[in-house]
């Protein structure tokens, strides 16, 4: 059978969704997928290019219509539908987070979020800033999220995971000082 780069992706998924990010190796992908390993650098040249291909559909599987007008609650939706997009692959916030910070991909929310605080009429070094604490919350707070779901279901802790309502209470921390830093 032939492959396409899409193949490949999906395929990645669903072994990271399956196994987790530990098990996800090239040569696991290639088994997977019945072809030899050398094969599979035909469609990625590296794992790093893999898990940025990764990153990003995670991210596109995830987009939701946006309906907010007002910048404050863009951030909001555009922080909850990340949240969203890597809970719903395991491992997906080490995974999104890891491409974003090298640079290798998934830097959309980024984009979107200096938008929404540009909008918001913050200064452009406070929209670097607030964009960098707003994704270190999102990050920070689903990698803690998933770990915790994955210890609890494996029995490791007897603790629920934090709850949506502490992440929009985060949030709304947030939001709240860069409100008080927009221009008069």
């Amino acid at each position: 059978m032939r492959y396409h780069r899409r193949d490949v992706v999906e395929r990645a998924i669903e072994v990271l969704d399956e196994y987790g990010l530990e098990s996800l190796t090239m040569r696991r992908l290639a088994a997977e997928l019945g072809l030899q390993p050398s094969a599979l650098y035909h469609h990625v040249p590296n794992k790093q290019t893999l898990l940025a291909a990764i990153a990003d559909e995670i991210l596109d599987r995830g987009r939701r219509e946006r309906r907010a007008a007002e910048w404050d609650r863009r951030v909001v939706e555009i922080c909850a539908e990340l949240r969203d997009a890597m809970l719903a692959y395991r491992d997906g916030a080490e995974v999104v987070a890891t491409a974003h910070t090298f640079g290798l991909g998934a830097s959309e929310p980024a984009t979107q979020l200096r938008e929404a605080l540009r909008a918001g009429g913050l200064e452009d070094d406070l929209v670097e800033v607030g964009t960098r604490a707003l994704l270190h919350l999102v990050f920070g707070h689903t990698a803690e999220e998933q770990a915790a779901l994955q210890a609890s279901s494996a029995g490791a802790i007897d603790w629920e995971p934090g709850s949506a309502g502490d992440f929009e209470q985060g949030l709304e921390l947030l939001l709240d000082g860069l409100r008080s830093r927009v221009r008069r």
